[in-house]
């Protein structure tokens, strides 16, 4: 093999979730492009990269000093939904549920990987929520054990401000079989349960 493909494959395996063989199928579809589209497509990353920085409020990514969801004034500012990560902005705009702001952490609290409060996005929430009049504390943090640990350190951080904190639901998803899910995923679905009315 090339030098310039095998060099071309291993940097595509930097990707998430890509292993050898996806960035080997990845990197010959790209080849087969059109020299214009391969270029506008490399273009677009670089541009991405040197332009989108973390919102001066929220954290999330934008291109000015704030944020599009911080600017909309349509949005409720006294209820933040804190994520860990921009995609997860991303992935909680796509219900259309959440009228509210975002607060992003930038990772979790991750001690045997060094990563400490102070590596993350936290003090400027403690921050907002000291200054900003907020109401309301969504942790929607993931519920691995970082997501977990990072939840447990923000409730215990904020406890002592005037803020109602709540932590996202967890459980069996739409369409999912009891059968499937593992003990943990039931158990927290058992302790989430809703009255119905």
């Amino acid at each position: 093999m090339s030098g310039i493909l095998e060099d071309f494959i291993e940097q595509l395996t930097i990707l998430p979730g890509i292993g050898k063989k996806s960035a080997s199928r990845i990197a010959f579809f790209i080849l087969k492009l059109p020299k214009a589209k391969v270029e506008e497509f490399a273009n677009s990353i670089i541009t991405a990269k040197l332009n989108l920085k973390p919102c001066a409020r929220c954290g999330n990514l934008t291109e000015g000093e704030t944020c599009h969801i911080c600017n909309d004034t349509r949005r409720d500012n006294s209820v933040v939904c804190v994520v860990e990560e921009p995609s997860d902005v991303i992935v909680v705009e796509s219900t259309s549920e959440f009228k509210g702001v975002y607060h992003v952490i930038g990772g979790a609290l991750s001690p045997l990987d060094g990563v400490g409060p102070d590596d993350i996005n936290i003090a400027s929430l403690e921050k907002r929520v000291a200054d900003d009049g907020i109401k309301e504390i969504i942790l929607a943090t993931n519920p691995n054990t970082e997501g977990e640990a990072t939840a447990a350190y923000l409730i215990n951080l904020l406890k002592s401000y005037k803020v109602k904190i709540t932590r996202i639901a967890r459980g069996i998803p739409v369409g999912g079989f009891l059968e499937y899910a593992d003990k943990t995923t039931l158990s927290k679905a058992l302790e989430n349960r809703t009255e119905i009315k």
